[in-house]
């Protein structure tokens, strides 16, 4: 039998964590001396402690470690390991967007941006829509555009986009279309004939992943204050260069459009 401290050696979970793990019921001592109270630990018990010494490396909550110990199927083990990795990839995610947008506001002299003011015809295009809350707005984008791309194939005639309302931004939950320019609009599942209305657009392009994409729109809001005026409707997206086109995230290209009456 080990000692707690031996123990703690053996496996670097301190004296403190161990007597909080028994506390917890997450990691029991093989034996307890009932007049002194001391932990004794056996060796078998090693392996164990070093699995939830790397499970707490990574953040997994006490519950969770105690979910993955006590569960017989590896499957279900792999599986509860597996979503807590996907969290923590999606709060990695989060942070690498800050970090991309603190950048570019934190520099002492921005580049300013080129606009170019276009009129958008009418068209009529294959497309998927929905009221979507803000914070699934990606999901929602992946699982809409998968069914566009298997709907029209090989018949799309230009870059997918997106259409925005003003509330999915000021509400964070609006209607949300996106699309993929083709001549036969098909009608399957999701997928229909949408009208795009014709609108006139303050247009710029944001160079890169979309982390960091609303100091672009900050932008390009500045430049329609000081040159146009905005006028209701929503934003638009065109998805130049993306994933589908590039592997290479300084490749991707997206123009955002800015809904506007021009002053001058």
């Amino acid at each position: 039998m080990l000692t707690i401290g031996e123990f703690s050696r053996l496996t670097h979970l301190s004296v403190r964590t161990l007597r909080r793990y028994h506390e917890a019921a997450l990691l029991e001592p093989a034996v307890v001396d009932e007049s002194s109270g001391y932990r004794y630990y056996g060796v078998d018990q090693i392996p164990t402690a070093q699995v939830i010494h790397r499970l707490r490396e990574l953040d997994v909550p006490l519950a969770d470690v105690q979910r993955i110990l006590r569960t017989p199927d590896p499957d279900v083990r792999a599986s509860l390991v597996a979503d807590h990795l996907q969290r923590l990839e999606d709060v990695l995610d989060r942070t690498r967007a800050a970090v991309v947008s603190l950048r570019r506001l934190l520099r002492p002299d921005p580049a300013p941006i080129d606009v170019e003011l276009r009129a958008e015809p009418a068209r009529t295009v294959a497309a998927v829509e929905a009221v979507v809350a803000s914070h699934d707005i990606t999901t929602w984008y992946a699982g809409a555009m998968a069914e566009l791309e298997a709907a029209v194939g090989t018949a799309v005639t230009g870059p997918p986009g997106g259409n925005y309302d003003n509330a999915l931004f000021e509400q964070e939950r609006g209607h949300a279309l996106v699309y993929l320019p083709t001549a036969t609009p098909p009608r399957t599942g999701r997928v229909h004939p949408a009208t795009l209305p014709a609108a006139e657009l303050a247009v710029t392009t944001h160079v890169g992943e979309h982390d960091g994409i609303e100091v672009t729109y900050g932008a390009l809001g500045t430049w329609v204050v000081e040159n146009a005026m905005s006028v209701a409707g929503p934003v638009r997206e065109v998805y130049v260069v993306g994933p589908r086109d590039s592997s290479d995230p300084a490749e991707w290209r997206t123009e955002i459009g800015w809904p506007v009456f021009r002053v001058t």
